[in-house]
């Protein structure tokens, strides 16, 4: 199939020599699969947030299924399993691509079916529909932070203490950096910092940096994180 679809272990068949050498002794396909279903619930939650009070909650958990199922292991085997995307030099950390972005198109492709929230158009123009909880959207942020050193950290897939901690480092900073551009941007085009838009640097700066947190420098980091 020219490493299209990806079946390498489907069923959760394997055998001893599932055991990846390539990272430490001690981590094993188990281990990996693991770890991997929480990158794919993680994916899930992408949708959630698209589609969160406009779907049943049946419907949603039919199609969570589903895309844990089938969308997001094929669509992860691309590269993680050696697919076509492996082969053509294609590079993505921890998702970048194949966790957020995958879950970004999943989100769109409900959200286009769905259509728009009620009251987000009136009279033709667009209203706006700020957050009802900020402070718990801040809290939730925060923790996102903190669990994305777990995320990036964790993709390292050994106990190497220079490729975690740079990975730690670089992760930390890019979202750090992404909060601080964002709001400085929001204050110099409205006149005022606006948290909603510092939040959401916050996690921009986290997807963009997952995709090279083990490589990339402090300064890279840096400058990442407001492009995002």
């Amino acid at each position: 199939f020219n490493g299209f679809p990806g079946f390498a272990g489907f069923g959760l068949t394997t055998d001893d020599a599932g055991i990846t050498q390539a990272y430490n002794t001690g981590y094993t396909y188990w281990t990996d699969f693991l770890f991997q279903a929480m990158f794919a619930a993680t994916a899930a939650t992408i949708v959630s947030g698209a589609v969160a009070e406009r779907i049943k909650l049946s419907s949603f958990m039919i199609f969570t299924v589903l895309y844990v199922t089938l969308i997001y292991p094929w669509a992860g085997s691309w590269k993680w399993g050696g697919g076509w995307l492996d082969a053509r030099g294609f590079y993505d950390f921890a998702g970048s691509t194949l966790v957020h972005s995958v879950g970004g198109w999943a989100a769109l492709a409900g959200a286009i079916m769905l259509g728009a929230r009620r009251g987000k158009y009136v009279a033709g123009r667009i209203r706006a529909l700020p957050g009802h909880n900020m402070p718990l959207a801040a809290i939730g942020v925060f923790l996102l932070w903190l669990g994305w050193f777990g995320f990036n950290g964790g993709s390292v897939l050994s106990a190497d203490p220079g490729a975690t901690s740079l990975t730690l480092m670089t992760t930390c900073i890019a979202a750090a950096a992404g909060g601080l551009g964002a709001m400085y941007t929001s204050w110099i085009v409205s006149k005022k910092p606006d948290l909603s838009m510092g939040l959401n640097g916050i996690l921009a700066g986290l997807v963009s940096i997952t995709a090279g947190a083990d490589l990339m420098g402090l300064h890279s980091a840096l400058l990442i994180g407001p492009i995002a």
